[in-house]
């Protein structure tokens, strides 16, 4: 028998919002999905949980997707007494520029975004390039849920139930070269679906770019996500995959990917581009590190009101650190921030 030893950034089932919250309407979900493979994370909870996240509608998932969503799901439960965000606040307050700056924005607009088909183009320093449609992208991979933390650059955090499956295992099918020290994600570029690309936001040079380093992407947390809280990815969180590296600040988990670069330089990102003193390659959370306009420091973590308001303290990388700090041994995290 296994027995797998908690972490600090571990939690418990009885840490996640109480079902209680949660009445049943999923037994239809529930119903129809089935298969989940469990990882080597950080400690896994089971739970049986068909109404944990009953005030999400199931929506209409491709067959792909449908056929790999868990019954009964499995979280690599990182959050300890903390509860999971609403689905709506996670989905009703998003920062997508490509759908307008405000953060109703993503949620009114992103509904044109066409994502069948949805292809995918791996290149660069690998041994297997190609382009790829969406459901032969996703035919090596069995999907897991992951319940992680996710900190903005401007302060406010939700908890968020991912399903998706480790960059790790992309890696290791397309086969990276000796050359590659990076790897370099670019997002779709369509005015037509994407008002904000079209729009006087001059400030971005579309499409957007995110990257990582090779260790950074190999590391066990980092994930391609393609659902959340038990069903498909909504278009304004990134529908049909994205990127989620939970220990840095959410702009560095790029949406709606299209293209997947190995590269063996390290790749000028989008933010970086546009304000390198406020937005470096690394984006590390980091409380020590303030944002030259605010401090890091503390978090509004949503829902949170004027009345109520749900302010804590920021933690290195986003609690993160047992799994991800010897990644950085040596490295000046104040400068290379």
């Amino acid at each position: 028998m296994l027995i797998k030893v908690p972490k600090a950034s571990d939690c418990h089932e009885s840490d996640v919002t109480p079902e209680s919250l949660y009445l049943s309407r999923r037994s239809v979900l529930g119903a129809a999905v089935a298969g989940l493979a469990v990882s080597s994370l950080p400690r896994w909870a089971s739970a049986d949980d068909v109404a944990r996240y009953a005030d999400v509608e199931p929506g209409k998932a491709p067959s792909w997707f449908a056929e790999k969503l868990p019954s009964t799901k499995w979280g690599a439960v990182n959050v300890k007494d903390e509860a999971i965000t609403p689905f709506k606040d996670a989905t009703h307050y998003n920062n997508f520029y490509e759908f307008g700056t405000d953060k109703g924005d993503p949620a009114a607009n992103a509904g044109a975004l066409k994502t069948e088909p949805w292809s995918v183009v791996v290149d660069g320093e690998v041994g297997k390039p190609g382009r790829y449609a969406l459901e032969d992208f996703m035919k090596p991979y069995q999907l897991e849920e992951r319940i992680y933390r996710l900190r903005c650059v401007e302060a406010w955090s939700m908890v968020i139930p991912w399903i998706g499956f480790p960059v790790s295992a992309l890696l290791k099918e397309v086969e990276p070269t000796s050359k590659a020290k990076f790897i370099r994600f670019e997002t779709l570029q369509d005015p037509k679906s994407m008002p904000g690309q079209r729009s006087g936001f001059a400030l971005i040079d579309w499409p957007y770019v995110e990257g990582l380093r090779l260790d950074e992407a190999m590391n066990p947390l980092a994930i391609l996500a393609v659902g959340m809280y038990g069903r498909e990815l909504p278009n304004q969180n990134g529908a049909p995959l994205r990127l989620v590296v939970p220990w840095k600040y959410g702009f560095k988990s790029i949406k709606s990917i299209v293209r997947i670069s190995l590269v063996s330089e390290q790749p000028k990102t989008t933010w970086q581009s546009i304000a390198s003193d406020e937005y470096g390659f690394y984006a590390n959370v980091n409380p020590t590190v303030d944002h030259p306009r605010w401090t890091q420091a503390r978090e509004r973590r949503l829902p949170s009101g004027l009345f109520k308001p749900n302010v804590r303290d920021t933690q290195m990388f986003n609690g993160y650190s047992d799994e991800v700090a010897s990644l950085y041994t040596g490295l000046d995290l104040r400068k290379n921030y």
